[in-house]
């Protein structure tokens, strides 16, 4: 995916992945020095979140906020805390970090 030095703390970033033919849109956050990633479909459209590329946070930085209705998700696990999906999740990815180096598995 990246590296580690690409993804400062508190900041997030959109990648998009190619298994065979098929494309998956996917960000990562790097939140309180733990990597967590999501696929980048919000569970009420299904749009995108990021409201320019690799904006995924808030103004605060410490939520995760769909730019399509300003639904705020949980950066540690995903779930809507506020708007019109409250509840429900974003999907979240396996991450591994290793020698500095970031993947994702979607499964």
């Amino acid at each position: 995916m990246c590296r580690l030095a690409d993804l400062p703390e508190g900041g997030s970033r959109g990648f998009t992945l190619h298994n065979g033919a098929a494309a998956e849109d996917i960000f990562l956050v790097h939140h309180q020095g733990r990597i967590t990633a999501y696929r980048n479909s919000c569970p009420h459209t299904g749009g995108p979140l990021d409201w320019v590329p690799d904006r995924f946070l808030n103004l605060d930085g410490d939520l995760i906020q769909c730019a399509t209705h300003d639904a705020l998700f949980r950066i540690e696990d995903g779930v809507c805390i506020a708007g019109p999906c409250a509840g429900r999740a974003l999907t979240a990815l396996q991450v591994e970090v290793r020698n500095d180096e970031v993947s994702v598995r979607l499964e």
